[in-house]
Order: C-alpha cells, then structure tokens, then sequence
C-alpha cells in the first residue's frame, strides 16, 4: 500500500514552477523538517556544501534571495559592499511576504512575484545540489547552471576569497 504524497500550497506552486521551467528532478518529501543544511545533508547523505541554502535579505531595504553553499555563510558586509548597499537580514515576516514561504522551507522558485536573486559560485563546484522545495520537510535535485537559470539570478561569491 503505497502512502499518498502530502498536499501543501506552497510546495504546489513550487512544483509549478519547476514545471514551467522545465526542470525534471522531483521534489522529495522527508520524513522530518530539514531546517538547516546539516540536517537536510543529513538526511540526503550528501555533503552540507551541496545544501543551496535559500536565504532572504534586504539590500537597500528590497528583498533578495542569496542562494549558497550550506558549507559557509553569507558575509553580509562584504555582499553588501560587492552589491553595491546594505545588505541586512529580513524578519520572518519580510521573508514571507518576499516569498509566500517560510523559514526554513524557503525555495529559489515559486514566489508571488520574482525576488532578485543571487546564486553563489561554491554551488557550482557539485554535480548535484538539493534546494527546499516550499516546505522544511520538502527538497528537490538540481545544479548550479540550473538554479542560476530558473531564477534569472546572478552568480556570485557570497564570501570573500580564503574565508
């Protein structure tokens, strides 16, 4: 007897526009929310660098979504300073206002309207990385190329070199 796939708004309208993008890889449900990259690398059995963690902030006060290496973090001055502005972190209301979803679940697609978006180069080093998909228990399979593609974003370090 196999057990149906779970239904949620959010994971819809990623599905969507995955779909619309033409991507192929499936978005998979897990049995525990996966809120951190050492816990989706985890339950994946993949590196924590191959986790494209979605990430809101606001540069200048307009939100951006810095999609990077689970394996670091996002210098924020330093982004900031390469981007032109100040680049701070969004509240989680501004997150889900930006994206229709909410820590932890965020995916690089499937927002109300297109959020500016940067990609960081780290991710380009995997064959494979694992993005949310909407929802803290949902992720699917891509690539760096792809991601950069299906969002229209900007590949970028999010980091200074050597860090």
């Amino acid at each position: 007897m196999s057990v149906p796939t779970p239904v949620h708004p959010a994971v819809e309208r990623v599905a969507t526009a995955l779909t619309e993008h033409g991507v192929t890889g499936e978005i998979h449900w897990l049995d525990d929310a996966v809120t951190t990259a050492q816990l989706a690398a985890y339950a994946l059995d993949v590196e924590v660098g191959q986790i494209a963690n979605s990430l809101v902030f606001l540069l200048d006060g307009e939100p951006v979504l810095v999609l990077t290496s689970g394996a670091h973090r996002v210098d924020t001055d330093w982004l900031g300073t390469r981007l032109g502005g100040v680049l701070s972190r969004a509240t989680k209301d501004a997150v889900k206002d930006a994206t229709g979803q909410v820590i932890g679940g965020v995916a690089p697609v499937g927002h109300p309207v297109p959020v500016r978006t940067f990609v960081d180069t780290a991710l380009a080093r995997y064959d494979k990385v694992w993005a949310a998909a909407g929802h803290a228990k949902t992720v699917f399979p891509t690539t760096f190329d792809e991601l950069v593609r299906i969002t229209a974003g900007t590949a970028t370090p999010v980091e200074p070199a050597g860090v």
